[in-house]
């Protein structure tokens, strides 16, 4: 199969979109098919054997990872160039309506996937009273589309309960061979709590924004003793959360990548993830590779990663003392707390990537297929 991919994020981002999307594009192409990737510019013409085509863009004040980026008149005569079977748009918001566009001009099979809950930011953005409008946004670029996905069961029910129509679950996946418990460092874990490893050691790992509600892990780090936190990353909340955090224990880390971000995980005495706006939460599922054990709000899909006391301790995301309870729960017991380490590698280990791209694979032969059903999901 040759797909064009539509993307409004890729390299050198680095987030839980671009991480799946990386492992998607190395399996597509491993496995013989062949793959576009239309993205905002970022100094990559090639990535794993893909062709990427730069798109010029302009940071959006709100959220300068994102780039509003309308493709060129050439895009049109790459696509031709490539002869795409179908297009993937992923996250269509700018760059994918033109994906979108093309799909339907030039009459090739479309497929949408949905990876940020978009509605759920404009809460923590001051721009609540735009949810409805976005959602009709979101309805009428999605419905488009043969087959959309999401990558939790939540996202599946969340989109056709907004009426978008044809909507099927894209499994999981995480790199269970980098992510592992054995590197686990006493070096890592000095660095991250700065040089005193035998204190209780809290992580937080992803984007440093407004909507992450990192903020929140200040009453947890303050109700332990001795507690230090680290947190690693960036982004447009960073100078703030600085402020906020003033006069606690709080490393901030900025970006790890590899190996390197893979012993931070395996290092941490509990990954601590207050965010209620996860479809899925890769870094849920990297911190339990590593087996970090985690501590999670029961929001979106991190109920289909995190089984309450079995693999992680989730809290109720309007209880305003869940977070620390589940964490003073979960350092105190120490003994369940290597079999959490335990069970959330066991957990991992079942969503490798090969297994969700051949699943990626089967959808796109559906909708190839000339007996599709238009009026059903894959």
């Amino acid at each position: 199969m040759r797909i064009a991919l539509f993307t409004e994020t890729f390299l050198p981002k680095v987030d839980g979109i671009v991480t799946r999307l990386r492992h998607t594009i190395e399996h597509l192409e491993r496995n013989g098919d062949r793959v576009l990737v239309v993205a905002p510019e970022g100094g990559l013409t090639e990535y794993k054997g893909a062709k990427v085509y730069g798109v010029p863009g302009m940071p959006l004040p709100l959220y300068p990872e994102l780039k509003l980026a309308l493709p060129p008149i050439g895009t049109k005569n790459a696509i031709e160039e490539f002869q795409p079977d179908l297009i993937h748009v992923v996250n269509p918001a700018f760059l994918g309506v033109g994906g979108i566009y093309y799909a339907k001009t030039m009459n090739i099979p479309l497929v949408a996937s949905y990876h940020t809950h978009l509605p759920q930011y404009l809460q923590h953005y001051g721009l609540g009273v735009l949810e409805g409008l976005l959602w009709e946004l979101l309805k009428a670029a999605h419905n488009q589309a043969r087959l959309n996905l999401c990558t939790s069961s939540a996202m599946v029910q969340e989109l056709e309960n907004h009426g978008i129509e044809r909507v099927d679950l894209w499994q999981r996946g995480v790199d269970t061979e980098m992510f592992q418990p054995h590197l686990a460092s006493v070096q890592m874990r000095s660095r991250l709590s700065q040089g005193n490893p035998q204190d209780p050691l809290l992580l937080y790992v992803g984007r440093v924004s407004a909507e992450k509600q990192i903020d929140e892990i200040k009453p947890v780090l303050e109700a332990i003793p001795n507690s230090r936190l680290a947190i690693v990353g960036d982004g447009p909340n960073r100078e703030a959360l600085e402020a906020h955090f003033a006069g606690t224990n709080t490393n901030f880390v900025g970006y790890l990548q590899g190996l390197e971000l893979a012993s931070a995980f395996a290092s941490a005495d509990a990954f601590v993830f207050p965010s209620r706006t996860e479809t899925l939460g890769l870094v849920l599922l990297e911190a339990m590779a590593a087996g970090c054990p985690v501590v999670a709000a029961r929001s979106g899909g991190i109920p289909d990663i995190v089984t309450d006391g079995v693999n992680g301790y989730l809290f109720e995301p309007d209880d305003p003392e869940g977070a620390i309870t589940a964490t003073k729960a979960l350092l105190e017991a120490k003994e369940i707390r290597e079999e959490l380490r335990t069970n959330a590698r066991n957990e991992a280990e079942q969503w490798g990537w090969a297994a969700a791209t051949r699943q990626l694979q089967g959808y796109y032969r559906g909708v190839l297929s000339p007996s599709y059903d238009l009026s059903s999901a894959a």
